[in-house]
């Protein structure tokens, strides 16, 4: 089945039992690769392949090759036929001191056990990642993303949908479409952290109840929220004094700069995204409008937001437009980087902001 994303194995999940139908639980191979960093659909999937049938757990960093090797060579005698299960948490570690006996028992695995491993990341050219793809499972346990050439994009229609129909109902509840891209907007795209928010939610409905973008914006935004969109527009407008004067305040609160700039981001990629459209349109010898430019980006607002955005995108002019995709970049990979460290991280959002400053006449 080579690889699959954690979504799809999730929606396979019976509602009213939690597991998955015998029809897949009997498909499940011998060799199964969790990668990604989402520890929460690691989490949720892991149980789902191991099943009810005898687990041994191991710790990548302290576990030995050939005491798994045992394991999972050896059939269990309580089981009544289903394969013992081989964890592997920490797998990176794990897979760096034997990378190649686990190419070797990927490309051949045993079939009286079942390997599972939890990976951060595993590059898709590597022997294992081979093997295992052709023999076994590797179930991507990451956001989703939609490729476009070289570059990606997070997939928001995928993830919305997994919200509405599997971690709402997991709450019981119900999310509509605004309220779940208001909360993917002030939260971010990580899927524990979401999953966290709407169980808050839940809490102020009755059963089954709905949850709106009223509410969204009310229990998990607060003053938080509104300072957010404060700053949003601090900074879009060229106000940069008022827009760190908001950052701080975040910051004092104990905000993290990485926990803010995907949130941040998510309004400011919208200005990058509609002037790439309108530069498109003219390479292509056309003329399109602010509107539509950013109807073509993807923008959904109501018309008064539509305004809004069209004026902050004039005060920042076409050519720092451009710029704002490779700044926002820029500042991920520093906030992950060389400005990881705390004191030197609000470096990289008060700079980011000193850019969108209004231009003297």
């Amino acid at each position: 089945m080579a690889t699959l994303h954690a979504f799809d194995l999730l929606a396979k999940v019976n509602a009213d039992t939690g597991t998955l139908p015998d029809e897949v639980t009997e498909t499940l191979p011998e060799v199964i690769l969790l990668v990604g960093s989402d520890s929460t659909l690691r989490t949720w999937c892991r149980p789902l392949l191991t099943g009810d049938a005898d687990i041994t757990e191991a710790e990548g960093e302290s576990a030995m090759w050939p005491d798994l090797r045992d394991d999972l060579s050896t059939a269990s005698l309580f089981a009544f036929g289903e394969r013992r299960s081989v964890v592997i948490r920490g797998g990176d570690a794990f897979v760096k001191r034997y990378r190649a006996e686990l190419e070797t028992y990927a490309a051949e695995p045993s079939s009286a056990g079942r390997l599972v491993m939890e990976l951060d990341t595993l590059a898709s050219n590597t022997r294992l990642y081979k093997a295992a793809s052709k023999k076994g499972w590797i179930i991507e346990c990451k956001p989703p993303v939609i490729k476009a050439g070289r570059s990606t994009r997070p997939d928001v229609q995928r993830l919305r949908t997994f919200l509405m129909e599997f971690v709402a109902p997991r709450h019981r509840c119900q999310i509509n479409q605004s309220a779940t891209d208001r909360l993917i907007e002030l939260i971010g795209d990580d899927v524990g952290l979401l999953d966290t928010e709407i169980a808050k939610l839940a809490v102020h409905l009755p059963v089954n109840g709905k949850i709106n973008e009223a509410l969204v914006i009310d229990i998990v935004a607060g003053w938080k929220g509104k300072t957010m969109w404060d700053i949003i527009e601090a900074a879009a407008s060229g106000n940069t004094a008022e827009a760190l004067q908001h950052v701080d305040r975040l910051l004092t609160s104990g905000q993290r700069p990485i926990a803010l700039l995907p949130q941040l981001a998510w309004s400011l990629r919208r200005l990058g995204m509609a002037t790439a459209a309108v530069d498109a349109a003219e390479q292509q010898g056309r003329k399109i409008s602010l509107t539509e430019a950013f109807k073509t980006s993807g923008f959904r607002g109501s018309p008064q937001d539509m305004q809004q955005a069209e004026r902050q995108l004039k005060q920042i002019g076409r050519h720092r437009g451009r710029q704002i995709l490779p700044w926002l970049l820029e500042a991920d990979l520093r906030l992950k980087g060389s400005h990881s460290v705390e004191g030197r991280d609000r470096w990289v959002l008060e700079e980011l902001f000193l850019k969108f400053a209004r231009e003297a006449n």
